[in-house]
């Protein structure tokens, strides 16, 4: 009984006011409620993608203009009881506000998406352009040192030209001292 005054007074400090009890730091937090509901960020990017696609096409401006000729022919040709719309189209005017306010922003973020997909598209292509970079000037370098190294090799054809100006060099000799020459040959 004594640990639990204890452990109450140490809790309730001197003011005698309760705290929290201490959160472990080596476990999660338990989740909280939202007010909000919650959603899939990247299942509603890609419905905003698909309809800023639609949105983009002829097929939708066809389809608009067919709506937009359908209500307004409507509500002028209709028996006056089955008009739901008049002359102002106050209602029509409702509608495409209503489409625009929502088809802008879901058009915005399907850029947005756009956007940072071309972003880590264009770093890639950046890194790999330096990695070519990098490569071509390594492969330059090592080139360059097999240049050297062969201008120091004795190839096919100068040693060809170095015989065949020792041979021409022998020649030359043997015209000029022939009495040498055939001293050699006992």
């Amino acid at each position: 009984m004594a640990g639990d005054e204890r452990a109450k007074a140490s809790s309730t400090g001197s003011s005698g006011l309760m705290r929290p009890p201490r959160t472990r730091l080596d476990q999660p937090r338990a989740p909280r409620r939202r007010l909000l509901p919650e959603y899939d960020p990247e299942a509603f990017g890609r419905f905003s993608e698909r309809i800023a696609r639609f949105l983009g096409t002829g097929r939708f401006i066809v389809w608009m203009t067919l709506f937009i000729v359908v209500w307004v022919l409507w509500n002028i040709f209709a028996p006056k009881d089955l008009r739901f719309d008049q002359y102002p189209f106050i209602f029509l005017t409702l509608m495409l506000s209503l489409q625009a306010s929502y088809a802008a922003p879901l058009i915005l973020l399907a850029q947005n998406r756009q956007d940072d997909r071309d972003r880590v598209t264009h770093e890639q292509d950046r890194k790999q352009n330096e990695r070519s970079i990098a490569d071509t000037e390594y492969l330059t370098r090592e080139i360059a040192a097999l240049r050297m190294g062969l201008g120091e090799v004795a190839t096919r054809d100068w040693i060809r030209s170095e015989l065949q100006d020792m041979v021409k060099d022998m020649e030359e000799r043997q015209m000029l001292f022939p009495a040498e020459s055939d001293e050699g040959d006992r």
